[in-house]
């Protein structure tokens, strides 16, 4: 069974709202980008990634929005690792707020670690197969 995370926490400020007083597409793609960062840093240290010339690379990404979120909610991100294959990382996320429990949004990732030079998809290599069977993956 998959290793559920928090990876992210935050509120929901009007600025990121559209007219209709709701949070914009786009800011659900930011939350949801940088709960990528902390649940793809615990299969690999950033800071070891781009010293070797690498970075990770979204290949695919699906949201569904499940309830409205307004200014001033409180919100956070569980995530969890769906799936480790030859190339390619996939995980789920699940929005919710802080004071209803109310599921937001989701997205399901597929990203894959991207050697910039070469500029190439790289093999999953041991360390991140351990790393996710450590979060029940593998």
């Amino acid at each position: 069974m998959a290793v559920e995370i928090e990876t992210y926490r935050n509120t929901v400020y009007p600025w990121q709202c559209d007219n209709m007083g709701h949070m914009n597409t786009q800011f659900y793609c930011a939350i949801f980008d940088a709960a990528s960062f902390h649940i793809l840093g615990r299969l690999r240290r950033f800071s070891e990634i781009q010293a070797n010339h690498c970075g990770w690379a979204d290949v695919k990404i699906t949201m569904e929005y499940k309830h409205e979120t307004h200014s001033g909610a409180l919100v956070f991100v569980k995530s969890r690792l769906t799936r480790v294959g030859s190339k390619a990382i996939e995980y789920h996320h699940d929005l919710y707020n802080t004071e209803t429990g109310d599921l937001h949004a989701t997205a399901d990732v597929v990203s894959v670690l991207f050697d910039l030079k070469a500029r190439k998809a790289l093999a999953v290599d041991d360390q991140m197969r351990a790393a996710a069977k450590e979060l029940g993956i593998g």
